[in-house]
């Protein structure tokens, strides 16, 4: 998605990723408030700002740095806080509070595709709403990869028997970093596998 980009395109990718990371970031806030944890909208995290949502260190300087080294870049977000234990329905309610963001970005992916198959190809649209469409597949995938922190954890918390709970709330504690250490190194593995899955659903959609 990144090569043969010029200055100007990156920054148009940095434009629709914000605002692709605003919506599922916000939805997070949204389903949690809708479950009964106010957290997230106590600390004005209900919102569709994307600036209440950024971390300068892994929204901005990791994924410029790992641009620059030629690598797969990673986004993240500064997590929306809830409170599992305010949450109706437990690790289910958790677990729907942790989908809501990957869903949202995949119906905006939904969305995009009705709009290319619209307008057409070729019109003034296509091209910025082609990378909206990238972009918002991306974030889907990434982020239902079932490793803390990500969000697709949140099913293996809700679904997974106790021991495999206990080792993703270790893993969890360890931090993000750890995270994005072990999606470094095992990346000659997962990147062809998501690389595969966006595909797939960029020609699912189109």
């Amino acid at each position: 998605m990144f090569s043969g980009l010029g200055i100007g395109d990156i920054g148009e990718v940095f434009v629709v990723i914000l605002i692709s990371m605003a919506a599922h970031e916000a939805m997070h806030a949204y389903v949690a408030h809708a479950l009964g944890d106010t957290t997230a909208r106590d600390q004005g995290r209900l919102t569709l700002n994307p600036f209440k949502h950024v971390d300068l260190v892994t929204t901005v300087l990791l994924p410029v740095v790992m641009i620059i080294a030629h690598l797969p870049p990673i986004f993240a977000a500064r997590p929306v806080p809830f409170d599992p234990r305010q949450v109706r329905f437990g690790e289910y309610g958790a677990a729907l509070v942790g989908v809501a963001g990957p869903l949202t970005n995949l119906l905006l992916a939904v969305i995009g595709a009705v709009i290319i198959r619209f307008v057409g190809l070729g019109s003034i649209l296509t091209n910025p709403v082609m990378l909206f469409i990238q972009v918002n597949i991306s974030f889907f995938v990434f982020n239902m990869i079932p490793l803390p922190p990500l969000d697709g954890s949140r099913l293996v918390y809700a679904f997974a028997p106790e021991p495999v709970q206990e080792f993703m709330h270790r893993l969890e504690s360890a931090g993000f970093l750890l995270t994005i250490g072990i999606l470094l190194v095992l990346s000659p593995f997962i990147m062809p596998i998501i690389s595969n899955i966006d595909s797939t659903i960029f020609r699912l959609l189109l």
